[in-house]
């Protein structure tokens, strides 16, 4: 909650006590509300079914496979050019060197 809701919140409270409401009543009256829109809005973004804490545990595990399998992918790639890399520099130093004499 920001500092303004909360704010606000407060001066409702204490209008509401002052109005004759105890505190227990709307400290509960709050609870329930925040609650209630907590679940709207899990439901509107379609997170309020029961499944939802399996799917949203997959994804994740998903997520973390597809960061692996980047991670590898470009260790990979790097390795594969580093290969390359050594073996042109190997390939010109026999050239260099007139190694490729002893190849005929």
């Amino acid at each position: 909650m920001t500092g303004d809701n909360a704010s606000v919140l407060a001066r409702l409270m204490a209008q509401a006590e002052a109005g004759g409401a105890d505190l227990l009543t709307l400290r509960a009256l709050v609870e329930e509300a925040s609650g209630a829109g907590a679940g709207r809005a899990l439901d509107a973004l379609g997170l309020g079914e029961p499944d939802a804490r399996r799917d949203m545990d997959e994804l994740r595990q998903l997520l973390r496979a597809w960061r692996d399998v980047k991670r590898s992918a470009w260790k990979a790639v790097v390795g594969w050019v580093v290969r390359v890399g050594l073996a042109m520099l190997l390939v010109g130093m026999a050239v260099k060197l007139g190694l490729t004499e002893l190849i005929r």
